[in-house]
Parts: C-alpha cells; structure tokens; sequence
C-alpha cells in the first residue's frame, strides 16, 4: 500500500498519466474505393463504461463528428460502421476522406480524456497537370509558369522540364545549370524567372508525380523572349504625332475657308487641350516644364 501511494505520487508529480489511448496503425493509405480500418484502443482505469469520440479534420481544416457519443452520426451512416467497441471500418473511401480522425475516449464519470490521431491517406494517381506557360516574354521582365494538379492525391510534386531535359530544383548544383537564374518550387509547381534573357527561350513541361501511380504531363508549349521593340515605339509615336498635326491642319484650314464655325473650332480646341498626351508639344508650346531637372 505504501509502495502504491508512492507510485501514485510520483505518477502525479512527473506529469506522466496512466490513461492512453492509442492506435496499432497510426497512418492508412488505401486506394480510392477500397475499404479501410481505422484502429483506436485505450488502457488504464477508464471504467467499464467510456463515451467514444471520432472526429474528422480534412486537408482544407474543417472539422465535423464521425462518431458523436457511440453513433455514427448521419453522412457516414451508409459507408461505416463499428467494430470492436473503439474501431471504425470504412467500406469504401474516396479522395474527399483523406485528412485526420481523431478518437477521443472519455470515462463516463467525464474525469478522464484521452485521444490519439489516425492519418487516412486515399492513394489517387497523378492526372493530367494544368500548365500555364507564356507564350511571349520581353528580355529582362519577369516570367512565370505555373502546374497544378488537383486529382493526385497524396498532393503531387512537380517536376519541370525545358527541351525534354530535367531542371534540377537547384540550379546552382548542378554544373550545367550554375548560370540559371530561375527558382523552382516542387511543391507549388511554380517555375519561376526574375528576369528572362534570350537563353531561357525554349519549350517548357510539367510533369505530376506522386507514389499512388505513374507521373502524368502536359503538352510542350514554347516561351519565347523578345528583346523590346523600340523601332516600332518610335515608328507609332511619329505616325501619331504626324495625324494629330494633319488633324490640326485640316481645322485649321476648314476655318480659314469658312467651312468650320468659329464657334465649333475653339470647342474642338479646347477639347484637344485638355485630351493631348503631356508628350506631345503643339505648335508655339516650347516653355520648360518645372519637373524638368539638370
């Protein structure tokens, strides 16, 4: 008795308790419409009588009762059921079950909680990933390519790839590569370049993988970079400048012939005042601006 109440001291002093609850299969994985066990046991004095708790938390962090008090609670009623007290047994699964179960056993005095974790994993092989590639990039501008597939469960890696060769995750490993400049992220399936140069012109894939089957990729599709085309900025700038000054010309002329009212010509004026890019000087408009610094 005196060894007991030792026991108990030190049981009570160190934090540690004598009621558990555990699980002989802590992680599932099953593929998409088998069935499925998950295993939930408890020890120490809970009493004969204990209230059972199973709790669903999915991928997205939302959480709902499997189990509420012993019953299984509506939209799990015609795919599950109990067995040996604490267990549940799913007849088939889908990839909308993967996520957290969580058994809480409880004595029925409500003095003592325990709980433990089950991870159900719904193997699903890699689909056919959405790529979005740019067709066009200007030299030294930012550019980024994008993969995302949403059947593969677990959720997939990406790998990317530029004229059918692999792009290492980190460029600067690999000898071939130490002049990349691009960030890859495997997870996001974001392949991304700060500032694109002639080199990075290729044609670019993506490739889905994960452990429930074989990897899955979409097309090639070429990223081309181009350097600016300033000759035809300058070129557009003339030929606008050339008809707002044929424009003016030509009101001017309507004027002076009479054909245009005085009146319509200071509202087309005024309007063309008002309207003109701040780039574009008229004639006599030579004074300098206070923005303008030495």
């Amino acid at each position: 008795s005196h060894s007991k109440s030792i026991y108990s001291l030190f049981i009570l002093c160190s934090g540690l308790s004598q009621f558990t609850v555990s699980s002989s299969q802590p992680n599932v994985e099953v593929r998409e419409n088998q069935g499925a066990d998950l295993t939930c046991k408890y020890s120490g004095d809970f009493g004969s009588n204990i209230l059972l708790r199973w709790k669903f938390k999915n991928t997205k962090g939302s959480q709902v009762f499997v189990v509420h008090d012993g019953n299984i609670t509506g939209t799990y009623a015609n795919r599950l059921t109990l067995y040996g007290g604490t267990n549940l047994r799913f007849s088939s699964v889908t990839r909308k079950d993967n996520g957290v179960y969580v058994c809480e056993i409880t004595s029925a005095d409500k003095t003592k909680v325990g709980e433990t974790n089950v991870v159900l994993t719904v193997l699903v092989p890699p689909s056919v990933p959405m790529c979005k590639i740019p067709p066009s990039v200007t030299t030294g501008t930012k550019a980024i390519l994008s993969c995302f597939d949403e059947n593969g469960s677990p959720p997939p890696t990406y790998r990317w790839y530029k004229n059918a060769v692999l792009l290492p995750e980190d460029p600067s490993t690999v000898a071939g590569f130490k002049n990349a400049t691009y960030k890859l992220n495997s997870k996001g399936g974001i392949l991304e370049f700060p500032a694109v140069s002639k080199m990075d012109t290729g044609d670019y894939y993506c490739e889905s993988t994960n452990n429930a089957g074989p990897p899955q990729s979409c097309r090639p599709m070429k990223m081309e970079v181009r350097d600016l085309n300033t000759g035809g900025i300058v070129a557009g700038v003339i030929v606008a400048l050339l008809l707002v000054a044929l424009l003016i010309f030509a009101v001017w002329f309507a004027k002076k012939k009479g054909y245009l009212p005085g009146e319509v010509f200071l509202i087309f004026f005024c309007f063309y005042i008002k309207t003109r890019p701040l780039t574009v000087p008229i004639i006599g408009d030579f004074t300098q601006k206070s923005s303008f610094v030495v």
